[in-house]
C-alpha cells in the first residue's frame, strides 16, 4: 500500500481511451466498500462518461475542473446530510478511496473540489451540477473525480519522515 501512496498522482492529461466496463464496476465496487461512520452510507455516486456533459461538468468552476472534458470518465460525489452528520468525511474517504482504486488499476484520477466553490456570480457549482445532471437538491455535492489513462508521467511527491508535521509521543505523560 506505501508503494501506491509513494506514487499516486493527481493526472490532469488523459489519453483519448474509454476506461473499460469492468474497470469502472471495480471503481462502483470500490467506492460502495469505502469505510463510513455508523455504517451509514449517506453517499450517491453519478458516473458520468457522456463526452458532452463532461465537458459541461468542465465549466462548473472557473478554475481547476476543465481537464475534466478530456477525461474518459468523471465520478461525481455526492452525500446526503440529512442521513449523517460526517457525510463529508465519508465521502472524502470513498472519493479517495476511488482514486488509489483507479491507481491500482493503471488509471490516473483527480480530486476536483465542488463543495464550496462556484459556478459564476451567486450560482454555487454545486447547484450548477445538480440541475445540469438532475442530482435531487437532498444531495450535496463534495468532488468529482475525473479518471483515465494518463497521458502524462509524473513522479512521486517527495516526502522525507522527518518533516516537522509528524509528532511522536513515546513516553508516558
Amino acid at each position: 500500500m506505501i508503494h501506491l501512496l509513494q506514487k499516486r498522482r493527481s493526472i490532469r492529461k488523459y489519453l483519448a481511451e474509454d476506461v473499460e466496463e469492468e474497470k469502472i464496476r471495480a471503481l462502483i465496487e470500490a467506492a460502495l466498500r469505502s469505510p463510513s461512520s455508523r455504517r451509514l452510507n449517506p453517499w450517491m455516486f453519478y458516473i458520468v462518461e457522456n463526452k458532452a456533459i463532461l465537458q459541461k461538468l468542465s465549466e462548473c468552476k472557473p478554475h481547476g475542473a476543465e481537464f475534466l472534458k478530456d477525461a474518459p470518465l468523471g465520478i461525481v460525489v455526492c452525500g446526503d446530510p440529512a442521513k449523517s452528520d460526517v457525510w463529508i468525511e465519508d465521502c472524502s474517504i470513498a472519493s479517495i478511496i476511488i482514486q488509489l482504486t483507479a491507481e491500482t488499476l493503471g488509471l490516473g484520477s483527480c480530486w476536483i473540489q465542488i463543495r464550496n466553490r462556484m459556478y459564476a456570480g451567486q450560482i454555487s457549482s454545486e447547484h450548477y451540477i445538480q440541475k445540469l445532471i438532475k442530482i435531487p437538491e437532498k444531495y450535496s455535492i463534495l468532488s468529482i473525480i475525473s479518471i483515465g489513462y494518463p497521458a502524462e508521467d509524473k513522479p512521486g511527491h517527495q516526502t522525507s519522515l522527518e518533516e516537522k508535521k509528524i509528532v511522536r509521543i513515546l513516553d508516558e505523560a
